[in-house]
């Protein structure tokens, strides 16, 4: 994601319901999320549904990487001869071609 310019990327409610049906069109090309003010505060955040997805599957994808080093970092890992062995204990043991 793109990062937030104060001066581009921050607007007033009132603006957002002025401009809301170009500002949504044109969500999806500009990248970033636009953070809506409500008296002079944030209110909430803009996005298009292409950029929500991916910032989702980051997160997803952050979350199961520091799940894997706490794995690690309590002993919850097997060696790559172990995990070969339990695979072939499941599913069998592959054909050699």
């Amino acid at each position: 994601m793109k990062p937030l310019s104060v001066t581009d990327d921050i607007i007033p409610l009132g603006q957002f319901k002025a401009r809301a049906a170009r500002i949504i069109k044109d969500l999806a090309k500009r990248g970033k999320p636009l953070v809506i003010t409500q008296n002079g505060r944030s209110a909430f955040v803009v996005m298009s549904p292409g950029e929500f997805d991916r910032m989702r599957e980051r997160e997803a994808f952050l979350v199961a990487v520091a799940q894997g080093l706490a794995d690690v970092e309590a002993g919850r890992v097997i060696d790559d001869e172990e995990l070969g062995k339990q695979l072939d204990a499941e599913f069998g043991r592959l054909e050699e071609e």
